[in-house]
């Protein structure tokens, strides 16, 4: 399957998925808080049933899980990612993100589809932000011909693909391909949602931290195209 596609990866076995996946449901299933999960999911839009879970709470509960089990690799990530997914409450998923990030060194470039299926499979910013900026990022820094992926990514009908193609080299620093992040935020300035538009401002403020003259630059150039609130938060720490 093409990381552009829109097919369902596939779940491989992995003993470890099974030890983590059975270990995972019990320890965080005997934390749950009802009544704390329904004000979670009110908060989030009605994404996903909350298991009510906070976060420090949550992190902790993570610990308990992965005492003592190995270091995955790429079809062990592949397994937890796709299996956490697949369970109906949001906490199972911010596990799975929190996983892919600590692991994401050991994934190569074909792991791309397996994000892109996670971020189009229930989607909303808590966890296609992370996955963007710290698992969609390394793989691309990791493998610069995934760039081309990127490249379709930021036409994807799904806004959520193409916010993860917006917000992959959130983390890049000196490294950020100006020319591509630039090329993208034009290409989606006209973009009626707020979350592509708000995506643009963020991308180009955390690059102003390390270039704040381009963006500066780029958006006197490009005066009346983008929303302002794309403006506002791209000149939000450095003005105009």
């Amino acid at each position: 399957m093409r990381a552009t596609g829109r097919g369902t990866p596939d779940v491989p076995d992995s003993r470890l998925a099974d030890t983590v996946l059975e270990r995972l449901t019990a320890v965080y299933g005997a934390g749950a808080d009802p009544e704390r999960g329904a004000t979670m999911r009110t908060y989030m839009k009605d994404v996903a049933p909350f298991l009510g879970l906070t976060t420090p709470v949550r992190r902790q509960l993570s610990r308990t899980v992965l005492e003592g089990t190995p270091r995955p690799d790429e079809a062990d990530c592949t397994a937890i990612a796709l299996r956490c997914w697949a369970l109906p409450e949001r906490e199972y998923q911010y596990f799975a993100v929190d996983y892919l990030r600590r692991h994401a060194r050991v994934c190569s470039s074909g792991f791309l589809p397996v994000t892109r299926y996670l971020v189009a499979t229930v989607p909303w910013w808590d966890t296609v932000d992370l996955l963007a900026a710290h698992v969609v990022g390394a793989l691309v820094a990791a493998d610069p011909e995934l760039t081309a992926d990127m490249d379709a990514w930021i036409g994807d009908d799904n806004l959520w693909v193409a916010r993860t193609a917006l917000l992959h080299q959130l983390r890049y620093k000196d490294r950020t391909d100006t020319e591509r992040l630039f090329a993208y935020c034009v290409r989606q300035s006209g973009h009626p949602d707020f979350f592509i538009r708000k995506a643009i401002g963020w991308a180009l403020r955390e690059y102003a931290k390390t270039d704040p003259e381009a963006v500066r630059s780029f958006l006197a150039r490009e005066t009346g195209r983008f929303a302002p609130l794309s403006v506002r938060e791209a000149l939000k720490n450095i003005g105009a």
